[in-house]
Protein backbone atom coordinates (compact mmCIF):
# COMPACT_ATOMS: atom_id res chain seq x y z
CA UNK A 1 0.00 0.00 0.00
CA UNK A 2 1.59 3.41 -0.84
CA UNK A 3 -0.21 5.44 1.19
CA UNK A 4 0.17 6.71 4.66
CA UNK A 5 -2.22 4.01 6.50
CA UNK A 6 -3.57 6.20 9.03
CA UNK A 7 -4.15 8.58 6.49
CA UNK A 8 -6.10 5.59 4.66
CA UNK A 9 -8.01 5.09 8.49
CA UNK A 10 -8.59 8.60 8.53
CA UNK A 11 -10.52 9.11 5.03
CA UNK A 12 -12.44 5.90 6.01
CA UNK A 13 -13.63 6.94 9.03
CA UNK A 14 -14.57 10.59 7.75
CA UNK A 15 -16.38 9.16 4.62
CA UNK A 16 -18.29 7.13 7.22
CA UNK A 17 -17.32 3.60 6.39
CA UNK A 18 -16.06 1.82 9.84
CA UNK A 19 -12.54 0.28 10.77
CA UNK A 20 -11.94 -2.76 12.99
CA UNK A 21 -8.31 -3.96 13.94
CA UNK A 22 -8.68 -7.91 13.17
CA UNK A 23 -5.28 -8.64 14.59
CA UNK A 24 -2.29 -7.07 16.42
CA UNK A 25 1.25 -9.06 16.21
CA UNK A 26 4.40 -7.81 17.85
CA UNK A 27 5.20 -4.67 15.47
CA UNK A 28 2.61 -5.35 13.09
CA UNK A 29 -1.18 -4.63 12.69
CA UNK A 30 -4.32 -5.78 10.42
CA UNK A 31 -7.21 -3.74 10.18
CA UNK A 32 -10.31 -4.38 8.18
CA UNK A 33 -12.47 -1.55 6.56
CA UNK A 34 -16.24 -2.12 6.72
CA UNK A 35 -19.18 -0.09 4.73
CA UNK A 36 -20.69 2.08 6.76
CA UNK A 37 -23.37 -0.53 8.44
CA UNK A 38 -20.41 -2.35 9.80
CA UNK A 39 -21.52 -5.41 8.11
CA UNK A 40 -19.62 -6.26 5.40
CA UNK A 41 -15.77 -5.94 4.90
CA UNK A 42 -14.56 -4.08 1.93
CA UNK A 43 -10.86 -4.32 1.87
CA UNK A 44 -8.20 -5.22 4.74
CA UNK A 45 -5.32 -3.25 5.82
CA UNK A 46 -1.84 -5.05 7.21
CA UNK A 47 0.87 -2.67 8.30
CA UNK A 48 3.92 -2.77 10.00
CA UNK A 49 4.20 1.12 9.97
CA UNK A 50 4.88 2.18 13.54
CA UNK A 51 2.75 5.39 13.44
CA UNK A 52 -0.09 3.68 12.42
CA UNK A 53 0.18 1.11 15.60
CA UNK A 54 0.67 4.52 17.69
CA UNK A 55 -2.71 6.11 16.17
CA UNK A 56 -4.32 2.94 17.20
CA UNK A 57 -2.84 2.36 20.64
CA UNK A 58 -5.89 0.38 22.76
CA UNK A 59 -8.68 0.86 20.31
CA UNK A 60 -9.93 -1.66 18.57
CA UNK A 61 -12.53 0.22 16.08
CA UNK A 62 -13.10 3.77 14.82
CA UNK A 63 -16.24 3.29 17.06
CA UNK A 64 -14.27 3.59 20.52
Amino acid sequence: MTDDPVAVLRRWADSGGIWRVTGRLPGSVTVALYQCTGGEEVDRLVSSDPELIRYLGERTSSED
